[in-house]
């Protein structure tokens, strides 16, 4: 079980929670079926909230699950979320799922990343993108964000950096205001500081395809053998995790935006 202590009561904390989510304590109220009274005197400490209670408000203040068993302790109580290892045995049935999840979607790209984006599993088609980066930016643990925009990875063949990036870096910034991790708010200002390759590879605006294709999403356009592969990018959760481990898993399947990217990907694969 996780097993975070903290000296600040279970108050303070969920007035935080509460104000970085810009809620009044009577909008919180009326969520958790309480009054504004009953949420002050939590807040000030003048009354101890149930177990029961400091989960309603986690809920509803959308606290993370790891966040969530913190407050618990603040509060005097057993953390209620485990948190195994990946590896563990319990996570079996789980590991093979995500298996059969990332190899059903080839020869299209697939990984899982935790909370800190360290990936933790990948297909072939993302092994194909990786093709010919450094082995430094390779060495375990790999960390998604910075293969991506380090200018000695994936960052000089974007042919849409400028706005990639600025779609990754915001993607960013909503987690940390979801989540206070001080290792994600450390590998932002890492991967923000990364300098812009030269523009003339990562400008669109100086290499015009010749039929441009008409994306339904913002597209990542990559550059890969001597082609412009482009992909439409969706991530996806796990409802209602009981684990700190899955609930910051998160799996991103790549999407071919557009005929030829499919076709050349099939092709490969056979």
């Amino acid at each position: 079980m996780t097993t975070v202590a903290t000296d600040t009561g279970v108050g303070p904390l969920l007035r935080g929670w509460r104000e970085q989510r810009r809620l009044s304590q009577l909008e919180l109220a009326l969520r958790a079926d309480s009054s504004a009274r009953h949420i002050s005197f939590i807040e000030t400490g003048r009354s101890r909230p149930s177990e029961e209670m400091i989960l309603r408000l986690a809920e509803h203040l959308d606290v993370p699950v790891r966040d969530r068993n913190s407050l618990l302790l603040a509060g005097g109580y057993a953390p209620r979320y485990a948190e195994s290892a990946l590896d563990a045995p319990e996570l079996e049935t789980l590991r093979e799922g995500i298996e059969r999840l990332l190899q059903g979607y080839e020869p299209f790209p697939a990984l899982v990343v935790d909370g800190s984006y360290t990936v933790v599993a990948a297909n072939r088609g993302i092994q194909l993108l990786l093709a010919g980066l450094p082995e430094h930016l390779l060495t375990p643990p790999l960390n998604a964000m910075r293969i991506t925009l380090h200018p000695e990875g994936l960052a000089p063949r974007i042919r849409n950096l400028r706005e990639w990036r600025g779609h990754l870096l915001a993607q960013m910034e909503r987690q940390i205001g979801l989540a206070r991790s001080q290792a994600l708010r450390a590998l932002y200002e890492e991967v923000a500081a990364y300098p812009l390759p030269d523009a003339g590879v990562a400008d669109p605006d100086d290499r015009e395809d010749p039929e441009p294709y008409p994306y339904f999403a913002l597209p990542l356009r990559i550059e890969h053998d001597g082609r412009v592969l482009s992909f439409v990018s969706s991530i996806s959760t796990f409802n209602t995790p009981m684990d700190v481990t899955v609930a910051e898993l998160a799996i991103e399947t790549m999407l071919p935006a557009d005929p030829a990217t499919a076709a050349y990907l099939r092709s490969q694969a056979g």
